[in-house]
C-alpha cells in the first residue's frame, strides 16, 4: 500500500510574508523562477501522489491558486510523470486553522484513507515512501516529519522518547523552554480514522469552537490523551519560507545544492546556470556565456538566469536570481538577492540581499539593501533604500531616501 493523497492548507493572508503576499498566494509567490507551490506538488507527484488537495481560504488564496493551477493535469507533460496528478480545492467553506482546512476538504471529499499534509509555504525534500513505511510499523495515528534545527524560534517543538514517541509537544517556546532542537515540520501523515477522535466527549469543545490548528490545538490534545503520535527523523532540507528572511535563505540553498536537472537549467559556464529549451534560449545562452567569457559579466558564487531575458554589460552577479523577461542595464550589481520575472533595472543599479517583485520598474543610480519591493512598483532614479518594504504599486519618488521605512499608501499609482 502506498499514500496517493495529500491535503495542503493555504489559508490567512501571509503577513509575515508581505509585501510578497498583497495581491498573491503565498503558494504562488516565485522561488527558483516557479511557484513555492509547483515545488512541492511536483515532489509530491514524484512520489505517488495522484490527488492533492487544497485547503483554500479567501480570495486571493483561491483566485490566484485556481487560476494557474487549475485541475493540475498539465503538470504530468511539463515534467514528463508517469501518472497525472489531480488537483481539487476545498469547497468555500470559513476555515480558521490549517487543521479545520484539512478536515473540511476531508470530510466533504469523503477521504477515508492515509494522507499526507503539508504547508503551503513550505520548501523541503523529504523521502515519502520511507516516512509512511515508518508511520505503518510505529502503528501511528500521526506521525509528524521532525527535523533538527539550531534556533527554535517560531516553531513547535517536540519531546520524543526512545522509540521516536512523541511525549509532548510545545508550540513555539521561548528557546531556553524549549523540550528540544526537534522542530515540527507541518508535514503529518495522518491514519484513515484520523479525525474520528473529534467524536470523543472531549474534543466536542474542539470542533465546535473550530480550535483546530494542528501544532497549537490538535497535537497536544492527542498526546494528552493517550494517541500513538510519533515523529519521523526528517533527513532532506526544509524551509519554512513565511519571512523575506527564510525565503531568502530558502533560494540560496536550493541555488546551491540542487542539480541542474532539479531547476531546469543548462549550465552555460561554471555555476551559471539558464533556463530555456527554445532554439532562442540556447542562442541567448552562447551569448551570455560569451560575455562572462570576455569579462562583460562578472559572476562569483552560483546563479540561475531565466529565460528571455537582457543583462547589460559590466554587470556583476552573485549568488543571484533572475527571473523571466527580466531587463537589466549596463554597469548593475545583483549579491545575495532575487529579482523577480518582467522587472526592468536601469543602469547602475545595485541590488543587495533583497527581494524585488514581479514587473518591478527601477530607474537610474538605484541602491537598494535588504529590502523587499512588491509587485508592480516603481523606483524613480537615484533613490536610496535600506532596510525597507514596499507594497504593490507603489511609487518612490527620484532621488528619495529611505531607511527602516515601509511604503504603502494604499493608493494603486499606476
Amino acid at each position: 500500500m502506498m499514500i496517493r493523497k495529500a491535503v495542503i492548507p493555504i489559508g490567512g493572508e501571509a503577513t509575515r510574508l508581505r509585501p510578497l503576499t498583497i495581491e498573491t498566494s503565498k503558494g504562488l509567490v516565485r522561488l527558483l523562477n516557479k511557484p513555492i507551490l509547483e515545488h512541492s506538488i511536483l515532489s509530491l507527484a514524484r512520489d505517488g501522489i495522484e490527488e492533492v488537495y487544497l485547503g483554500v481560504k479567501g480570495y486571493v488564496n483561491y483566485t490566484t491558486l485556481f487560476d494557474y493551477f487549475r485541475e493540475g493535469y498539465w503538470l504530468k507533460k511539463k515534467y514528463g510523470l508517469e501518472k497525472e496528478v489531480r488537483i481539487r480545492y476545498m469547497p468555500r467553506y470559513e476555515s480558521r486553522t490549517n487543521g479545520d482546512a484539512v478536515w473540511y476538504t476531508m470530510v466533504y471529499y469523503g477521504i477515508k484513507e492515509p494522507v499526507v499534509v503539508i504547508q503551503g509555504d513550505n520548501i523541503y525534500q523529504l523521502n515519502l515512501r520511507d516516512m509512511f513505511e515508518w508511520h505503518r510499523k510505529k502503528d501511528a495515528f500521526m506521525t509528524i516529519a521532525l527535523q533538527s534545527v539550531e534556533d527554535v524560534t517560531g516553531f513547535g517543538v517536540a519531546k520524543i522518547d526512545d522509540d521516536y514517541r512523541i511525549e509532548y509537544f510545545v508550540e513555539k517556546p521561548r528557546p531556553k523552554e524549549a523540550p528540544s532542537n526537534l522542530a515540527n515540520t507541518g508535514i503529518y501523515i495522518l491514519s484513515e480514522n484520523f479525525w474520528e477522535f473529534l467524536d470523543e466527549d472531549w474534543a466536542g469543545e474542539m470542533k465546535e469552537t473550530g480550535r483546530l490548528d494542528f501544532g497549537g490545538d490538535v497535537i497536544p490534545a492527542l498526546i494528552e490523551h493517550g494517541y500513538e503520535v510519533y515523529g519521523y527523523p526528517m533527513e532532506g532540507y526544509w524551509f519554512d519560507v513565511g519571512t523575506p528572511e527564510r525565503y531568502l535563505n530558502a533560494a540560496m540553498y536550493l541555488l546551491h545544492h540542487l542539480s541542474p536537472e532539479d531547476i531546469e537549467a543548462v549550465e552555460i559556464t561554471h555555476d551559471v546556470y539558464m533556463q530555456g529549451k527554445s532554439e532562442m534560449s540556447e542562442s541567448l545562452r552562447r551569448k551570455f556565456r560569451e560575455m562572462i567569457k570576455t569579462g562583460n559579466i562578472l559572476v562569483e558564487g552560483k546563479v540561475l538566469l531565466g529565460r528571455h531575458i537582457s543583462i547589460g554589460r559590466g554587470t556583476a552577479l552573485e549568488d543571484a536570481v533572475i527571473d523571466n523577461y527580466t531587463i537589466v542595464g549596463n554597469n548593475c550589481e545583483i549579491l545575495r538577492s532575487v529579482v523577480m520575472d518582467r522587472v526592468k533595472l536601469g543602469d547602475n543599479v545595485r541590488i543587495v540581499n533583497s527581494i524585488i517583485g514581479r514587473h518591478v520598474e527601477i530607474g537610474n543610480n538605484v541602491r537598494i539593501v535588504n529590502s523587499v519591493i512588491g509587485d508592480n512598483a516603481v523606483i524613480e532614479d537615484n533613490v536610496r533604500m535600506y532596510n525597507v518594504k514596499i507594497w504593490p504599486h507603489e511609487f518612490v519618488e527620484k532621488g528619495a531616501t529611505l531607511e527602516h521605512y515601509t511604503v504603502r499608501t494604499g493608493v494603486p499609482r499606476r
